[in-house]
């Protein structure tokens, strides 16, 4: 079953709009051993590429308030995807808009320096998120308490376990209500409790307005969290319904 796009009726507010997006990336077709070793190669055009669709013609509408899930096997599709939404890579054909704001929590870890301390890259990451330093002073207890490690706030990020390293994450990017909250598996890591509580917390912004876009393997988080579903495979979209529906036929998939 394959519903190429959503029906918007006049009531709705699109806050993400995405229209035959692609993305295609070049890859090279034999693997170099320096990087002088590859612009020779280039220079001499000896260097062979091969076209990889990562995201084939995909157009789907979220409206405001709706907590929209994406789901498909690995390398699918899904967070290329998320990433071109967020703005971080441009489609390669069609076009991505997002109205208004946006958090996003797409890959674990971006926008850190492993050898700054927890502290100095919670002022690292809110500053490319846009906030001022006196917004992160006003608002650093807050996230610090969030992530409960208050007492790792000097260690250097690169001794920290990837679910303590998604707790500042989160922490950060929630810190504020945005339009559009991206999440990309981060809830997956680390401990249930710690998820629990980034539920609530997704939970609240939801009643406040917030939209959002979440990836994640596991149906049973997306069909607690989302009210509308995507399913993309082999970077086509596969199916898009309701949660039931959707998570159902996924479960259901045989590759």
């Amino acid at each position: 079953m394959t519903i190429p796009t959503d029906n918007i009726t006049q009531a709705d507010e699109p806050v993400v709009i995405v229209k035959n997006a692609s993305m295609v990336f070049n890859i090279a077709n034999e693997k170099m051993q320096s990087l002088k070793e590859y612009f020779i190669k280039i220079a001499r055009r000896e260097l062979m590429f091969k076209e990889f669709i990562a995201v084939d013609d995909v157009s789907f509408t979220v409206n405001k308030g709706d907590v929209f899930g994406l789901v498909g096997t690995n390398g699918s599709g899904k967070s290329t995807l998320l990433k071109m939404i967020a703005g971080v890579l441009q489609p390669t054909m069609g076009s991505c808009t997002v109205q208004g704001s946006i958090s996003p929590l797409i890959e674990l870890g971006a926008g850190f320096d492993s050898e700054l301390t927890a502290r100095e890259n919670i002022y690292l990451n809110g500053a490319l998120l846009g906030h001022s330093r006196k917004f992160i002073d006003e608002h650093l207890d807050e996230i610090i308490d969030f992530a409960e490690l208050r007492d790792f706030m000097q260690m250097p990020l690169k001794n920290y376990s990837s679910g303590m390293v998604a707790r500042i994450a989160f922490a950060i990017a929630t810190v504020t209500e945005p339009d559009l909250l991206i999440v990309d598996e981060v809830l997956s890591v680390g401990d249930f409790l710690f998820q629990k509580k980034c539920e609530d917390r997704i939970n609240a912004m939801i009643e406040h307005g917030t939209t959002v876009l979440i990836v994640s393997h596991s149906t049973e988080q997306i069909e607690r969290l989302c009210n509308r579903v995507l399913w993309i495979e082999k970077s086509k979209m596969k199916m898009i319904g309701s949660v039931d529906d959707v998570c159902e036929a996924y479960s259901n998939y045989g590759g």
